[in-house]
């Protein structure tokens, strides 16, 4: 399969943005853009010029010159990714962050509703978000049960969505297996009961197509330092249907998300649109890092980027057919190519030694996921054929040559 992944890079329309990023070590294989994306050069230029130029130059000045209008003009940029409008998207805050603010948004709004539903492949810090919710309103989270490759059955969820459903609440792509929910035909279930429905992005955004106003989603969030290599900690983003932004109420009430920010009343009356979702100061150095890397995204084009993503998994779940499954890996994402998005896991009974000693031993960057899956992301403007092929080689030594058994079970503190 060697000259095969080197055919499918000779012929890889996307493989020149490759040498936009930061790679500093050729040797290394790095499968984790799914959880941290490679730093785009641009970024470091751009951090240049908004530290030296705009903050030791500019000083205050740069507020009204540049820095006021980041969350919105990044948002609006997001927003061609998503399938939304430029003045429904607001980068601001953390993910988990947006999730609790748009949650209780919901609840309030619905509030003769008493249930939430999701399902129990969400990230967990959503979910914590949604019981810290449901809490303060009084209300019950209801979790469907998901496969814990293929994620939770459409019909599972339906069957919990009723009257007294005020919102649901899902991630597009799951974060262990990357299974990938039926976005519109789970939408339309929620609000046939009267529901709204919110997606949680940040394993989508960059890798997976997202059309939030062509299935009607009334709410959504995201983070951006995965697949759109905004940066570690970087800002995450929030989107609320045009036609609700002015029914539902932020329950963190903040200056910038006021009417008239610099009047400085005491008296909160919340700005119109998208703008009311904003909080506090925004992180200008972290804004002006992330913008970069949607450009480049904006400029790949998702069609591409999800063509070649499809490829590299495939050709990672023909070469675990071929040589991993008889070393006692399991295939833990979808078969369906529909329904996978850009990471892939495979299950191993010592998948946390082997992870580790790929990455101690065999220099290739993978992650970990209790209990016993590896994630392999496939960032497609980032991760070439080759390296997906070398990766698997690198993967073969470890266990044929039981190198993990060097590896002590400790967890670390980051995995």
């Amino acid at each position: 399969m060697l000259a095969e992944a080197k055919e499918l890079d000779r012929s890889d329309p996307l493989g020149g943005f490759r040498d936009r990023f930061a790679i500093d070590d050729r040797e290394l294989i790095y499968l984790n853009g799914n959880s941290l994306g490679r730093m785009p050069l641009a970024a470091a230029e751009r951090l240049r010029e908004a530290a030296e130029d705009e903050w030791a130059c500019g000083l205050s000045r740069s507020w009204s010159s540049r820095w006021m209008e980041l969350p919105s003009r990044i948002g609006a940029k997001i927003a061609r990714l998503i399938g939304a409008g430029e003045d429904e998207v607001l980068v601001a805050d953390a993910t988990t962050v947006n999730v609790y603010k748009l949650a209780l948004a919901a609840l309030s709004h619905l509030s003769d509703r008493s249930e939430v539903v999701a399902d129990d492949s969400n990230f967990p810090s959503d979910v914590h978000a949604l019981e810290a919710c449901c809490r303060q309103r009084g209300c019950k989270l209801l979790l469907a049960p998901a496969h814990e490759a293929r994620g939770a059955a459409p019909e599972e969820i339906e069957r919990l969505l009723g009257n007294r459903t005020a919102l649901l609440s899902l991630a597009h792509t799951a974060f262990k297996s990357g299974a990938v929910h039926d976005m519109p035909r789970l939408t339309e279930a929620a609000h046939r009961v009267g529901a709204l429905a919110m997606w949680d992005l940040s394993h989508s955004v960059g890798a997976v197509p997202v059309n939030l106003n062509g299935c009607g989603a009334d709410l959504a969030v995201g983070c951006c330092y995965k697949y759109l290599n905004g940066g570690p900690g970087a800002p995450a983003f929030l989107f609320v249907r045009r036609d609700l932004q002015g029914s539902l109420e932020n329950p963190i009430w903040g200056w910038l998300g006021s009417l008239d920010p610099f009047g400085f009343g005491l008296g909160f009356e919340a700005a119109p649109g998208i703008r009311r979702f904003q909080v506090g100061t925004p992180p200008v150095l972290s804004l002006a890092a992330m913008e970069p890397g949607v450009d480049m995204i904006l400029d790949a084009g998702m069609s591409r980027i999800r063509g070649k993503s499809t490829l590299l998994s495939e050709l990672l779940r023909r070469i675990w057919e071929r040589d991993l499954r008889a070393h006692g890996f399991d295939w833990n994402s979808p078969d369906d190519l529909e329904r996978r998005g850009s990471h892939v896991a495979l299950k191993h009974p010592e998948a946390f030694r082997i992870c580790r000693a790929l990455i101690e031993i065999q220099r290739v960057v993978p992650d970990f996921r209790a209990p016993d899956n590896i994630r392999f992301g496939l960032s497609p403007l980032s991760t070439s054929f080759v390296e997906v092929f070398e990766a698997t080689v690198r993967l073969k030594r470890v266990v044929e040559g039981r190198l993990y058994e060097g590896i002590s079970e400790e967890r670390t503190a980051v995995t």
